[in-house]
């Protein structure tokens, strides 16, 4: 079953000129903010506001229009919102590599290609959390001054432009949050296009069996699609 089924066929986000110090104040606002609200979550929203001058105009009115509703919501509005938004909806799960693996035995791998791609530009996760979580994954690329950073995102650029059509199909806040982000990000391509779009109509990949299972087993760095 394609649990994108009725998703929105929703036009990609523009993109803005950005510099990397811009990019990464961008990633690590939306980081903080896409993960669990918890009791510091009146700091980060004062931070982020604080940093509204540092991001690129277009991304800055994004994370202001969220942070205005998470303060007029409150935490708790806000907490049950998170979980009902993420936690039981997979059209907006914040795990990367179900995007681009699914539910298959591929996934495992490239949860490890995640972890070993931060692990050699000496990135060190302080939490017990998967490194395909995408809070973790924008925390990394604010943090890591390579081209790494940005090679995740790019290359698993189809799976952030389906959790953000479903965010704003959804109109749920959280939607500023990913437009945001993708405003940072390189035009879309026609290859990411095309796995947008294929993501959409078919949902993320099935269980392969065998050897075609380790075959199909996709990189962090490389396309997400599927052959």
């Amino acid at each position: 079953m394609n649990v994108f089924m009725g998703a929105a066929r929703m036009p990609v986000a523009a993109s803005v000129d950005a510099t990397p110090d811009q990019r990464r104040v961008v990633q690590m606002a939306a980081g903080l903010l896409l993960d669990y609200p918890g009791d510091s979550l009146p700091g980060i929203l004062d931070a982020a506001t604080r940093d509204a001058d540092l991001m690129p105009a277009a991304a800055a009115d994004e994370i202001g229009a969220f942070c205005q509703v998470a303060r007029e919501w409150g935490l708790r509005r806000l907490q049950e919102h998170y979980v009902e938004t993420f936690d039981q909806r997979r059209r907006t799960a914040l795990y990367l590599t179900y995007y681009s693996a699914g539910d298959t035995r591929g996934r495992g791998a490239a949860i490890l290609g995640f972890r070993e791609v931060m692990r050699r530009a000496g990135f060190e996760m302080a939490r017990e959390e998967l490194p395909d979580y995408l809070p973790v994954v924008l925390e990394f690329c604010a943090l890591n001054e390579t081209a790494s950073g940005d090679e995740l995102l790019r290359a698993n650029r189809e799976g952030l432009e389906v959790i953000r059509a479903a965010l704003v199909s959804a109109s749920s806040p959280y939607a500023h949050l990913l437009e945001a982000l993708c405003t940072t990000l390189p035009p879309l391509d026609a290859d990411t296009l095309a796995r947008y779009q294929e993501l959409i109509n078919q949902g993320p990949p099935t269980e392969l069996v065998g050897i075609a299972a380790l075959d199909a087993t996709p990189s962090p760095l490389t396309t997400g699609g599927r052959s």
